[in-house]
């Protein structure tokens, strides 16, 4: 049953983002979108649970916007939504107040989670886990709502399903109900989509996909589903070791850690292709 409309659509650029892309004026690489989708008639996906969400589609159809990404290998590969990469002529990831373009993502039909798989080096990648953690258990959501970096602290509800749009097809999700932010706000967590989510042992068990304001979810793609495309794109072999987080100030400083060395970026869509910043 469709349990009413969510959405955490990237932060739309407007006036507010004014960021070049680096080297402007320079030939880009086309983006080249490979997508991933392990559905098939034959072998269909395990349904989570009967409650699902609707994740609206953006009014007027994709615009320029920004999102959340982080670094899963020291090599260049990088994790986001699907929903932040799709549509776009041109994906760049912030490097130094430059949006520093990408070539090749593989978009997920499974989940809403994206990789690119040229991004900029990192110095470190954070540890992923397929396994989902023990209910009423908590979640660390880090990102850029409105460009701001943002922590916000959760506590799992459960598996569910949503469904983008008009579409037919559901992907399989956890739920989350918000407890609170840091910096504190009760503002739209638009621009954390992309972002990873952490369990409390230290690993990442999704990608932040929507929110609902008004019920105070959250909603994450599931980490069987985001394994499935981190398998698929061959681009991952660093294997980094979690360490469980210790407090919530444990958590805010290694968020401040990852955003300073670039372990956690914005990630900005371009749906033209031909404005600069």
């Amino acid at each position: 049953m469709a349990r009413g409309g969510c959405g955490c659509l990237p932060f739309a650029l407007g006036g507010l983002l004014l960021l070049a892309w680096f080297g402007q004026g320079a030939p880009v690489p086309p983006l080249d979108v490979e997508t991933f989708d392990p559905r098939s008639p034959r072998r269909p996906l395990p349904q989570w649970s009967d409650e699902q969400f609707v994740i609206e589609d953006r009014p007027g159809g994709p615009a320029d916007s920004m999102g959340t990404a982080f670094a899963v290998d020291r090599d260049g590969a990088w994790l986001t939504a699907e929903h932040v990469t799709h549509g776009c002529a041109r994906i760049g990831l912030d490097d130094g107040g430059f949006a520093r373009p990408v070539s090749q993502v593989i978009e997920s039909r499974e989940a809403d989670a994206a990789m690119v798989r040229d991004g900029l080096a990192s110095d470190s990648a954070l540890p992923l886990s397929a396994r989902p953690p023990a209910l009423g258990s908590l979640g660390y959501h880090m990102g850029f709502p409105a460009g701001r970096p943002t922590l916000v602290v959760s506590e799992l509800i459960g598996e569910a399903s949503a469904r983008r749009g008009r579409s037919d097809l559901t992907q399989p999700v956890l739920a989350w109900a918000e407890r609170n932010r840091l910096p504190d706000g009760d503002g739209t967590l638009s621009g954390i989509s992309g972002g990873p989510i952490f369990a409390e042992d230290g690993h990442v068990v999704g990608v932040n996909s929507a929110s609902t304001d008004r019920r105070g979810r959250i909603l994450t793609t599931a980490p069987d589903a985001m394994a499935r495309l981190v398998a698929a794109s061959r681009a991952v072999d660093d294997r980094p070791v979690a360490y469980p987080f210790a407090s919530l100030a444990d958590a805010e400083g290694r968020f401040a850690a990852w955003v300073n060395d670039g372990v956690i970026r914005r990630i900005f869509c371009d749906v033209d292709g031909a404005r600069g910043g």
